[in-house]
């Protein structure tokens, strides 16, 4: 399973971790496909990355057959699918209605749930695979605020461990990943929104968040991209089933 040649989807492609993802495996001579809502910023990541970008709506099982059999033409069939798409709304509980839950598992959760089963029937074929899903310590952990999201993210770590028992001889790992606080226009809109509502200065909004975290830091980018090189490794052939918390030692 060394990247070269091989043809890996990232979901979420456009910005933040699914560009640095994209930018390491193509580095690495990967055959790379990124999706999005947004063509513009899938195009940006294409010109220095050298990805396919194609737009798609992870929660809409039909777009994401439709541009995966346009990444197939070009790369083949699929041999590592990352799903790392996601939002993360903040609200406290009572003020949340049914429809926040529900977009919130539909694009953490679901969008997990099609880029995964839509990718199965290739590494069936090939004999082996890699799914690997962008999580969160919020898979791990509650945080305030953010209920929906939590419970979203705790449901792909259970779909992780469920599919890698049900796969576990079929030589496709199961595994996600779970970072901290991670440096991307997401956190950027978080810090704004902390901002804005509790009349915190920048410094002390980012304290906030940093807190729970023993180094005292956002996690990066290129942190959560290496992890996602590792577990595509032959050096992570028996990692299987795994919730990985790359968070400075919050969890």
């Amino acid at each position: 399973m060394s990247p070269a040649g091989k043809h890996i989807v990232i979901s979420g492609g456009g910005s933040g971790v699914g560009a640095e993802i994209a930018a390491q495996f193509g580095a690495a001579g990967a055959n790379v496909t990124i999706l999005g809502r947004r063509q513009g910023p899938l195009d940006q990541v294409a010109k220095t990355t050298g990805a396919l970008g194609l737009t798609c709506d992870v929660t809409d099982r039909a777009s994401v057959d439709a541009a995966l059999a346009q990444a197939r033409e070009r790369h083949g069939p699929v041999q590592v699918a990352i799903a790392n798409a996601g939002a993360a709304n903040s609200k406290p509980f009572g003020d949340m209605t049914l429809d926040d839950l529900n977009g919130a598992l539909s694009v953490n959760l679901a969008g997990v749930f099609n880029l995964w089963q839509a990718c199965l029937g290739d590494m069936q074929g090939l004999g082996g695979g890699r799914m690997i899903a962008i999580a969160s310590t919020a898979g791990l952990k509650g945080y305030s605020y953010v209920s929906g999201y939590c419970a979203a993210k705790h449901g792909v770590v259970g779909l992780t461990r469920a599919l890698a028992q049900e796969l576990g001889r079929s030589g496709i790992t199961v595994n996600a990943i779970c970072p901290g606080f991670v440096e991307t226009p997401m956190l950027e809109r978080s810090i704004e929104n902390i901002i804005e509502k509790t009349g915190m200065d920048r410094p002390k909004a980012e304290r906030t968040l940093t807190a729970g975290n023993p180094q005292a830091r956002f996690v990066q980018v290129g942190e959560v991209a290496s992890a996602a090189m590792w577990l595509a490794s032959d050096g992570a052939s028996a990692v299987n089933g795994h919730a990985l918390a790359v968070s400075g030692g919050e969890i």
